[in-house]
């Protein structure tokens, strides 16, 4: 009995506690706080709706959402990376359930009798693995011209945005698929150095090439590429899919000693990257640059933009052919792009996507008969077989990959990057948080997403009769025109057929001294 009166007794204690709790809540919102109408007019209800509010995204997420309504990536295209990273059944049972009559759908056209690979063919040596068919530099004649291992490759995304880890992680996992890791204009970390080959991508703010007054330093730039021998091409960053035009700015509070040395600025200070570069003003500056860092370095020297008035890009390819100069290859990077934090008008409005972009801008240099020349490189949300094969269709040479790279290792499209509080580990400086990041298995499940992505478009292509992703014609794929029964090929919906690659088979190109680089573990 008295144990029963005890319990009671304690019982009631802690209600009554909770109800002093909720009579201060009371209290505190309808006679003290003054900053929310809705907790002053319901005092308990108003928290409830703003907790709602806060796990919104989480609610869609996992549970209202169907498998492929969700944006920027839906549970379907999420679910096949996580499995395919982790070498899980990412097979899909008892058919479609995509609507084929949606305007804009895909459809890619296999042959009757596809092209059947012997078994000593590369690709049945080496499944997952696919290198480029064309060279970046050779047109221009420089010391180190590159051929890119693997047609997919990591794109640009910063030491600093990113965690050490995850950095490292990509770098590692890189390493094992035999693709390049692009630093990002945060420079070039000791985490991007585990191997792997490294696409140097320089931003408005050139760091880690400037010198104290912030100005671009060639000596600099040497410095990295006379240490760092995986160093094999560079990419200028103009503008990025997320906020073209924008710049951007790293908050003071992440700015440590490491990030600080790294970029070449001062600790604890905002990192702010100009909307634009002061090293060049004009297409002919441009092209001086680029020639400078060419000449300099011996290396292939590319440009990475997002597209919108197309007057310049015009003027570009028109210079180019007067003159034998300009970028080795143009990484063409859609308004969809999504790995920097930026407003909304920006990201939701400014530049086109991916698939109007890259066509618009082929047809300029086609017009100048340049397109066998450029490396074209793609990039915005193409890190799926159908995507990835309607950018070669295109035209495209090579596929970069944001994040879909990040999913790989585990982000779970928190969309928390810009706030230090990335769940993950993945976006964040927060040592906490990132202690989760296992290095080892998340290298190794990026290095699995990479050898099935490849390898799921290594066998499309074969069903479509072909060798090689470069062989794919803008033909060969057919958008849906709505629920007509009606479909219209690529080329037709776009307005051109893409220059044909001379593509002699795999054999040529593993005899090719320009293959990959040092920093790989695959040698043909």
């Amino acid at each position: 009995m008295q144990t029963i009166l005890n319990l009671f007794t304690q019982t009631y204690f802690y209600w009554l506690l909770f109800g002093f709790f909720l009579l201060a809540v009371i209290i505190r919102d309808v006679f003290i706080q003054k900053s929310h109408t809705i907790t002053h007019n319901f005092p308990i209800i108003g928290h409830i709706r703003y907790w709602i509010e806060k796990i919104g995204p989480e609610l869609r997420q996992y549970i209202v959402a169907n498998n492929r309504e969700e944006l920027p990536f839906n549970r379907q295209e999420r679910s096949w990376i996580y499995a395919s990273s982790k070498n899980e059944n990412n097979l899909q049972g008892f058919g479609s359930d995509q609507d084929f009559n949606s305007p804009g759908y895909i459809f890619i056209k296999n042959a009757m009798m596809g092209f059947n690979p012997p078994k000593d063919h590369f690709s049945k040596k080496n499944p997952g693995v696919i290198p480029a068919a064309k060279v970046m530099g050779t047109f221009h004649n420089r010391k180190r011209p590159y051929r890119p291992h693997s047609i997919i490759n990591i794109s640009g995304m910063s030491f600093g945005s990113l965690s050490a880890k995850a950095v490292e992680s990509l770098n590692k996992g890189a390493l094992q698929a035999g693709c390049y890791h692009n630093t990002g204009e945060g420079s070039i970390s000791p985490y991007h150095t585990f191997g792997s080959d490294i696409v140097l991508n320089i931003g408005t703010a050139y760091f880690g090439v400037r010198d104290i007054e912030g100005s671009f330093s060639m000596e600099k730039l040497l410095e990295k590429v006379n240490s760092l021998p995986q160093l094999r091409a560079i990419e200028v960053k103009l503008s990025q899919g997320a906020k073209p035009g924008k710049g951007g700015m790293l908050p003071g509070s992440k700015v440590d000693a490491e990030i600080a040395a790294i970029r070449g600025i001062e600790i604890g200070k905002d990192a702010f990257s100009p909307a634009f570069h002061k090293e060049f003003n004009t297409i002919p500056e441009m092209v001086g640059f680029i020639e400078k860092i060419a000449d300099a370095t011996g290396l292939p020297v590319g440009i990475k933009s997002a597209i919108g008035r197309l007057e310049q890009w015009e003027e570009l390819a028109k210079y180019m052919n007067k003159t034998g100069k300009g970028p080795d290859f143009i990484t063409i990077d859609g308004g969809e792009g999504g790995t920097g934090a930026a407003p909304h008008a920006f990201a939701d409005h400014v530049s086109m996507p991916f698939t109007f972009a890259f066509a618009k801008v082929y047809q300029i240099f086609q017009r100048e008969e340049l397109t066998d020349k450029i490396f074209f490189i793609a990039s915005g949300k193409l890190g799926f077989p159908e995507k990835a094969l309607m950018a070669f269709a295109m035209g495209a040479d090579s596929i970069n990959i944001a994040r879909e790279a990040m999913l790989s290792i585990g982000c779970i499209q928190a969309q928390k990057c810009h706030t230090n509080h990335c769940p993950t580990g993945i976006a964040t400086s927060n040592k906490w948080l990132q202690s989760g990041i296992d290095i080892t298995l998340k290298s190794e499940r990026f290095y699995r997403y990479h050898y099935t992505l490849v390898k799921e478009i290594s066998e499309i292509t074969h069903a479509m009769g072909y060798e090689h992703p470069c062989e794919i014609s803008m033909d060969d794929l057919e958008f849906s025109m709505g629920d007509n029964n009606r479909t219209i090929a690529i080329s037709k919906a776009l307005g051109y057929h893409k220059t044909k690659i001379e593509f002699d088979g795999f054999e040529k190109i593993i005899k090719c001294d320009h293959i990959g680089g040092i920093g790989s573990r695959i040698h043909f």
